[in-house]
């Protein structure tokens, strides 16, 4: 099987499911950028409940700017805010000291783009997973993709992504129950490793 996905930032859960039951990633780098998508947002589970993490961009005047234009706005100090947010949230889950000097590289680094951070997460998780995840790029825009291949893309707009998953234990668990789907760091940080084979089990519907 062939997909072509979108890479975001930190991805849901539904992201992984379909690139470790594929032969072939291609991720899309050509689309226009969309507001109110994955491509620079993840949800945590926090003790609050379902915590949304937004990486501010540079606005445009050009309304259809190619997300791999899409530059971060770093005034407003959202590393220290995002990383701050993570620690409180996973700081007492099973793994999150064994990963925590590989997430926090992301914190780290003052990337200009958004879509070449979003290729470092997709680098940085493979290897906390102990996965491959090779893949390959998109050249240009299509709107249907080939027979051949599976289009995932539109598991980047998280509120049109209806997959449920089997529930794993998460740290707040007690207080709001189950939080389905949210970014592979939670499954990360609470399950380690053991993310693989969950990961392989699930079934994601397009």
């Amino acid at each position: 099987m062939n997909i072509l996905i979108h890479p975001t930032y930190f991805p849901s859960i539904s992201h992984y499911v379909a690139m470790l039951q594929t032969d072939t990633i291609t991720l899309e780098v050509e689309d226009n950028f969309q507001k109110q998508t994955n491509r620079n947002r993840m949800y945590i589970y926090s003790a609050n409940g379902i915590q949304l993490l937004n990486i501010p961009i540079k606005h445009s005047k050009n309304v259809h700017q190619k997300f791999k234009d899409i530059k971060i706005e770093h005034a407003f100090g959202w590393q220290k805010q995002h990383f701050k947010s993570l620690e409180a949230a996973y700081r007492t889950s099973p793994y999150f000291e064994y990963f925590e000097d590989d997430i926090r590289l992301v914190f780290e680094n003052n990337y200009e783009f958004m879509l070449d951070l979003n290729f470092k997460i997709h680098e940085i998780v493979a290897g906390c997973l102990g996965i491959n995840l090779a893949y390959s790029t998109t050249e240009e825009y299509l709107k249907e993709p080939p027979p051949d291949v599976l289009d995932f893309r539109q598991l980047a707009n998280g509120k049109k992504d209806s997959n449920q998953y089997e529930p794993y234990t998460q740290v707040f668990d007690e207080k709001y129950g189950f939080l389905n789907n949210l970014s592979i760091l939670d499954l990360l940080f609470n399950e380690g490793r053991h993310a693989v084979d969950y990961l392989k089990r699930q079934r994601v519907k397009l």
